[in-house]
């Protein structure tokens, strides 16, 4: 595993001791480690729907009302 030296704020590095305090976790190398794969799996879901975004608006935009949207909708679901 690799070792880094990094330095925190004040408040950060007070957050990280409440949190081992708590018993949260066990080290703050561990709780690092967690928070950045929170990190991660937040970017894979913002890289996912960004994705669909981009598809929606290069499909187009239409003049629909809602009610003519969900109304579509529902009949695609209907068969």
């Amino acid at each position: 595993m690799a070792r880094q030296s990094i330095s925190f704020t004040k408040p950060n590095d007070e957050w990280l001791k409440s949190q081992l305090e708590n018993q949260e976790y066990s080290s703050k190398s561990e709780l690092i480690n967690d928070l950045i794969r929170q990190a991660r799996k937040q970017q894979v879901q913002i890289d996912w729907i960004r994705a669909k975004l981009d598809k929606s608006e290069r499909s187009g935009f239409t003049d629909n009302t809602k009610e003519q949207i969900l109304n579509q909708s529902k009949s695609l679901l209907n068969g």
